[in-house]
């Protein structure tokens, strides 16, 4: 069995550096082959190509843009009158991915709207997400680039996110029926809304297009203190013959370099 892949989430890792492209030169540095982001954005485009190209390191995945931060919008795809913002916003992160050969763009679904209610919204909610998702599967499919969606915990990380069990994110795609539409799982979220961590692998392996990683509940380090088992877990997903990379998306407890013991001895043992 092939060794699994980790890639740096720069929007957690070598936080202590402001620009993405003195994180992406960090994060090679440590020894990482993959980087992915939350939002770049912000940052200039021919610097990011510059600097990935100086590094042969490869973006894997990127979010679609938030829509308006000021707001309050953590995502358009599933929000009701959006739609259009929800394409602009796709076409903008298809330039970032383009550019910087990055095969992966998670369609973020967004918040139930201030004031409404979830369960009196939510069909009309996965309409809209289920047709812009129809959408994006048409504009990605022409370059090659998979979509991703990711349920995000509304415990304990973001009550208002409309997307946040597994189980509701396969229904959805199975509505969505595209091949290129796919699950992301950060198995974070998984255990805190749902656990079962072992059968719900299982069950929607098939799907799976990107995993990520953090201990719970703090969300540091794998090999810090908490629920998970990462051995046990990695050991698991190499045994189903889990084949991309790993997005490690967790805040370090100290330096980011100083956490990255974990993944060293890993990639020691699996030599």
């Amino acid at each position: 069995m092939p060794p699994l892949k980790f890639c740096a989430n720069l929007s957690w890792l070598f936080t202590d550096l402001p620009e993405f492209t003195q994180r992406i030169y960090a994060a090679a540095s440590a020894g990482f082959q993959a980087v992915e982001a939350a939002w770049l954005y912000d940052s200039d485009l021919q610097e990011l190509q510059r600097v990935k190209n100086a590094t042969g390191v490869d973006v894997v995945l990127i979010n679609t843009p938030l829509g308006d931060a000021k707001a309050g919008d953590l995502g358009l795809g599933a929000v009701p009158g959006r739609e259009e913002d929800f394409r602009k916003g796709l076409d903008l992160a298809m330039q970032y991915a383009k550019a910087l050969d990055c095969r992966r763009i998670h369609l973020m679904a967004g918040r139930v709207p201030v004031g409404a209610d979830r369960g009196t919204i939510a069909v009309e909610m996965e309409d809209t997400f289920v047709q812009n998702l129809k959408h994006a599967a048409d504009v990605l499919s022409n370059e090659g680039i998979t979509g991703l969606i990711e349920p995000i915990n509304t415990r304990i990380t973001d009550p208002r996110y409309f997307l946040d069990s597994p189980h509701q994110a396969a229904a959805i795609l199975q509505k969505v029926g595209q091949p290129n539409i796919k699950l992301q799982m950060d198995v974070f979220h998984w255990q805190i809304m749902d656990g079962n961590l072992t059968q719900n692998i299982h069950k929607y392996f098939p799907l799976i297009g990107h995993i990520q990683i953090a201990q719970v509940p703090s969300r540091n380090e794998p090999d810090s203190a908490g629920e998970l088992n990462f051995p046990y877990l990695f050991s698991l997903l190499e045994e189903m013959g889990y084949q991309g990379y790993i997005g490690c998306e967790y805040k370090p407890l100290g330096s980011t370099n100083e956490g990255l013991g974990w993944v060293k001895d890993y990639l020691k043992r699996n030599k």
